[in-house]
């Protein structure tokens, strides 16, 4: 979806004049070329979604859709296959949502949601024990790394962003969500006391559905989303500190390992005035791309009813749901129950907002648009507000919250992770297969 959303706002980005938001300065450094890519992966990945880099050039990979994690050389050479589906494997790989964490030292926790567990991996690759994860009901985020910010170590910590405590009732056998926050928590879990604080609150993004049955008894879902949401972002460096990157005015803040909090003063950003007529052509636009992409995916419809019918009532065979459900019985109080059977759910629809409801200036970035670099730098995906050259261009911000430059990393390629020595590893896709570049950042 943030690709979508990039794609439509790259169309338009010469549509509207620039203009400086009060405070601010438009000076902003040049765009450079990233640094050329030195080695290229030649077996045949799955869906890769991080990786860690280890002393002497090795990469443990995460091939989700494979469901293995794989241990490479310095060439991409495959040294061993630390965890996979094989029976009897006692370093299973069980779900499909899993993720690699920097842990101590040169160790890698691999988090997998599905067996609420956690192996720590050396770096040669061997499994030396396995924890369980510090709450069960966090286990989701802290495998999301793949598709969101996942979670990171920090002096005997985790930190995560929070689950979303979604009530859902089910009103006269209908189910209804209740409302969706528009901040989230940043968590941080101590890992021996198993004490659990909030470091901070990025503001996210909010896709509600709202669901019908029809006669049949099938449920209708309708996904209502803004394509322009003004957000926060944050990661973690590599000393701990956690950064908090604001997309209303552009500036970081941060919190030290010592619990010291400070702010960063606005940084330059090339600022667009969206008009009336911008933002009709934007959401027009996102409305044609979401119909392109239906018809060149049409199993994609079918996916998402299976993931919404599993998410209100759990799995077919009637396992747990995945929200925090209420039920409700028709015409009566609130009451307790069971988890309710996984209906059946006819491909969910996404509408787009009316154009009144986006922002009057384009925000900097979309969400999960933030990376840590191995060198303690910021690395923020800048949505496009003039003519750039094809491919993506990052804010590389330093500790100070100044940008010092801004990267182009080639079109058709995405950040998966960073190497000591300003190592940058790339995904290249095609459909569900990846291809991993190692590039220098300069």
């Amino acid at each position: 979806m943030t690709r979508l959303l990039y794609a439509a706002a790259a169309s338009l980005a010469a549509a509207a004049p620039l203009a400086a938001q009060p405070g601010t300065s438009t000076s902003r450094p040049a765009i450079r070329p990233l640094g050329a890519v030195t080695a290229t992966t030649k077996d045949s990945l799955g869906m890769v979604s991080n990786v860690r880099a280890l002393p002497g050039g090795k990469l443990l990979v995460n091939d989700m859709t494979g469901r293995r994690v794989l241990l490479m050389d310095s060439d991409f050479k495959i040294l061993k296959v630390v965890a996979d589906t094989t029976p009897g494997n006692p370093n299973a790989y069980g779900g499909t949502v899993a993720s690699l964490i920097a842990f101590r030292g040169d160790s890698t926790l691999f988090v997998d949601a599905q067996t609420l567990s956690m192996l720590v991996i050396d770096p040669n690759g061997e499994v030396q024990r396995v924890m369980s994860v510090p709450r069960a009901q966090d286990a989701m985020m802290l495998a999301a790394g793949g598709v969101g910010a996942g979670a990171f170590y920090s002096n005997g910590h985790l930190v995560y962003r929070g689950m979303p405590n979604i009530r859902m009732q089910v009103v006269n056998g209908t189910p209804q969500m209740g409302a969706m926050p528009d901040t989230m928590p940043i968590t941080r879990v101590n890992l021996q006391s198993r004490v659990v604080d909030t470091v901070g609150y990025v503001k996210i993004p909010i896709s509600l559905p709202t669901i019908t049955r029809t006669d049949d008894g099938k449920m209708n879902v309708n996904i209502e989303v803004n394509p322009l949401p003004v957000v926060d972002e944050w990661a973690v460096l590599p000393n701990g500190d956690v950064a908090f990157v604001r997309g209303r005015d552009y500036h970081v803040d941060w919190v030290e390992t010592n619990g010291t909090r400070r702010s960063s003063p606005k940084m330059a950003f090339d600022w667009k005035r969206l008009t009336d007529e911008d933002k009709a052509k934007f959401v027009d636009s996102v409305k044609t791309l979401l119909d392109k992409q239906a018809a060149a995916n049409p199993g994609q419809g079918a996916a998402m009813a299976t993931a919404f019918g599993s998410m209100m009532g759990g799995a077919a065979g009637g396992g747990a749901p995945r929200v925090q459900m209420m039920v409700r019985a028709e015409g009566g109080p609130a009451g307790g129950g069971g988890p309710v059977r996984a209906p059946q759910v006819t491909a969910p629809k996404i509408n787009v907002v009316s154009p009144s409801q986006l922002p009057d200036y384009q925000p900097p970035f979309f969400a999960t648009s933030t990376r840590a670099d191995a060198d303690g730098n910021l690395w923020v995906l800048t949505i496009p507000t003039k003519p750039q050259p094809a491919g993506s261009v990052y804010d590389v911000i330093n500790g100070k919250g100044e940008v010092t430059e801004r990267v182009l990393i080639p079109e058709g390629r995405t950040i998966l992770g960073f190497g000591p020595g300003g190592v940058v590893y790339l995904a290249k896709r095609d459909g569900t297969a990846t291809t991993i570049e190692r590039a220098t950042v300069k």
